[in-house]
């Protein structure tokens, strides 16, 4: 339930113009000549294209036309330029890091250390595989499904994905509650539909994956040619029977219906094979009594396929999860067929980042608060988080006064709803306590070993979570991240510092009209939406799954949210592929209720009350450019492809067609009329809130 901008998950811009392009003073100095040069949406624009017709385009596409999408990467956007930045930055601080000799412990020593490893490619070369030999050992040392099992255990507190799909959170009745928590995993390409689909692209995906990809991992692991491919085939039955029993992206999306508490007794007769008591002692954990389980049927399935296939199968299995999970950080062959499967086969790409930038994102998902400190020191002022701070109040009441006058909720749901919303925490640009990684150990002696520690600390800390008090202070994402997020069980939005930047424009220069639309809408709005979509609205105020709304108010809801199910289903994407409206659902709903919500809140501002023209664009024009700017880019056809059967949002020009073709302020403001190919007849527009 998160707002993603895709391929942006690390961002920034140049620093000065970092974190403030949101919020502005009301009294715009900048005349149209001055501004013209540097705008950050008039820019972009292509007006040989009817508004009315494909507004993203017309928004976006003079930007689009001049910005070809670099070999390395599978799209590029305004996220990628954020990205670029922020790489760059980071880049410095580890830089910085290598020249001073910290003393070991430090944030600094850690941060120069994994550096150097994952940036010394004679070491890693000279290295191959052998820091992986006692778990290669270990796992062609198995005798019987429950030494499986064990070396499966083994590998999870490793932070090496295999069939076991074990996470700790809240639970989700009663967010007081850390909770065990068993998922579906368990296959190697992104989702269940990659083994199924019958489309001609989809099926040379998994051809190449069965018949290239895993057969060339075993062997550049150890393996004989001929006893490569034969457990290749064996590897891709067994990931094709999980696969089988596990549920579609849409299905995912309920929270009842993967919401399956049982003792940990119970769970041992659903799987009479699988004796979870002494899998969880294996797993670090002694005193579990219960789990959530979220597909009860894939876990029969495992039961089933520990018994069906055979245990050199499953020693094949293992191994492959082992060297596939750490290709990326051990010799370049093994590097480069994961990239050519993945990166590549997938998502289009043509060539790999340079090598800094991969290590630095590595570097950044594993020890992301220990750069954020330095990151958020050097170039992220306290003062800052007021700004946003004051833009969140701003949708906060907007969204108030919608709730208020809602004609289809009744007055019992708009009390609960107005208290939920009121108890909201935005937590703004940076966390006010960091993560303590005084405890991680890491050194110059191997990259895949310091990321195995790296992982391995992350699920320690994970697990000790259990029987504690939740802490609703921590932040899921750094503050150098270019993302934000709802979280449903601690009712809060979180919007780090990043979010809000535009790559290559001052604060200054960015007038309210566009920054409501940019922040405001598509994130401030979006993320709050989420608290009432149709997964959010489903958790009340203290977080808890908890059914809080009349039952006909439901009823009055889910008929709206079906509207909108109906719209996005229509829009063609690729060769046949549709966008999966259900599955998209509820980032369609908070894309369309931050539109609203922006533009509610951006009314009561001195620029939209003056109605004065900025380079021709009236400032309501200007709002709906901001939010378009948000989602500037494109990508190739197999990021699109796989975006379409893995990922809950809609591509990001439908993002911005989709919702706007239900907003009247939209065809007022750019004249659209019957006949457009983005008319959408008044009766027939959705409104939800």
């Amino acid at each position: 339930m998160i707002k993603y901008k895709k391929n942006a998950i690390i961002a920034y811009s140049g620093l000065a113009l970092l974190f403030g392009t949101v919020i502005t003073s009301c009294n715009h100095k900048n005349s149209e000549t001055s501004y013209a040069a540097n705008d950050p949406v008039f820019k972009n624009m292509d007006t040989t294209v009817n508004p009315g017709s494909d507004f993203f385009k017309y928004a976006n596409g003079g930007w689009i036309k001049k910005n070809p999408i670099p070999a390395a990467y599978s799209s590029w956007g305004i996220g990628n330029l954020v990205q670029e930045d922020i790489r760059e930055k980071l880049k410095k601080i580890n830089e910085d890091a290598l020249k001073e000799n910290a003393a070991k412990g430090t944030n600094s020593q850690k941060i120069a250390d994994f550096y150097f490893t994952g940036m010394d490619t004679a070491g890693i070369e000279n290295r191959g595989i052998s820091d992986l030999k006692a778990e290669l050992d270990r796992i062609e040392q198995i005798k019987d499904v429950t030494g499986v099992l064990d070396i499966a255990a083994y590998l999870t507190t490793n932070g090496i994905d295999n069939m076991i799909g074990l996470s700790v959170g809240q639970d989700e009745k009663n967010s007081e509650k850390i909770m065990l928590h068993l998922g579906q995993t368990g296959i190697g390409m992104p989702n269940r539909d990659y083994y199924f689909n019958t489309d001609t692209r989809t099926k040379n995906i998994r051809n190449d994956y069965a018949a290239k990809h895993l057969p060339m991992v075993l062997k550049l692991s150890g393996m004989t040619g001929q006893d490569a491919v034969t457990a290749a085939k064996n590897v891709f039955a067994i990931e094709t029977i999980l696969a089988a029993s596990s549920r579609k992206l849409e299905d995912l999306r309920d929270p009842y219906h993967n919401y399956n508490k049982m003792s940990i007794a119970k769970l041992n007769q659903l799987t009479p094979g699988i004796n979870w008591t002494d899998i969880f002692q294996k797993l670090k954990i002694n005193k579990a009594d219960t789990v959530i389980v979220g597909q009860p049927e894939y876990y029969q399935a495992l039961n089933k396929a520990l018994k069906t296939f055979p245990i050199k199968d499953w020693k094949a299995y293992l191994r492959w999860n082992l060297i596939s999970s750490t290709s990326p950080y051990l010799n370049k062959d093994l590097d480069k067929e994961r990239f050519r499967f993945y990166g590549t086969v997938i998502a289009g790409k043509k060539e790999q980042l340079p090598r800094w930038k991969r290590v630095l994102d590595t570097e950044n998902s594993l020890m992301g608060e220990v750069l954020g400190q330095l990151f958020v020191k050097a170039y992220f002022p306290e003062k800052a988080k007021k700004r946003y701070s004051d833009m969140v109040t701003s949708i906060r009441t907007s969204y108030k006064e919608h709730i208020e006058k809602l004609d289809w909720m009744s007055d019992a749901t708009k009390k609960k709803a107005l208290d939920k919303l009121d108890k909201i925490n935005p937590k703004v640009g940076f966390p006010d306590k960091w993560k303590d990684f005084s405890s991680l150990n890491i050194d110059r002696k191997s990259y895949v070993l310091n990321v195995l520690h790296a992982q391995a600390w992350w699920y320690n800390r994970e697990i000790k979570k259990l029987g504690k008090p939740v802490d609703r202070t921590e932040w899921e994402m750094t503050p150098q991240t270019y993302n934000a997020y709802y979280n449903p069980s601690n009712n809060e939005i979180v919007l780090p510092a990043a979010i809000f930047s535009i790559a290559g424009v001052k604060d200054e220069d960015v007038d309210d009209a566009v920054a409501y639309g940019y922040a405001a809408a598509s994130t401030i709005g979006h993320e709050i939406t989420h608290g009432f979509d149709d997964e959010g609205r489903q958790f009340d105020a203290k977080g808890n799954l908890k059914a809080w709304w009349t039952p006909e108010d439901s009823v009055k809801f889910s008929v709206r949210a079906q509207a909108l199910v109906n719209q996005f289903n229509t829009y063609k994407v690729l060769d046949s592929m549709h966008v999966n409206g259900k599955a998209t659902l509820g980032e369609n709903i908070a894309d369309l209720g931050g539109i609203v919500l922006g533009l509610d809140a951006f009314k009561k501002t001195d620029q939209y009350k003056e109605n004065k023209k900025i380079n021709g664009l009236t400032p309501l024009q200007r709002y709906f450019l901001g939010y378009a700017l948000g989602w500037l880019g494109h990508q190739r056809d197999e990021q699109l492809a796989s975006q379409i059967l893995t990922d809950v949002h809609a591509p990001a020009f439908l993002r911005v067609n989709g919702p706007f073709a239900d907003v009247p302020e939209f065809y007022e403001a750019f004249k659209v009329k019957k006949g457009d190919a983005m008319w959408i007849d008044p009766e027939k527009r959705v409104k939800i809130w």
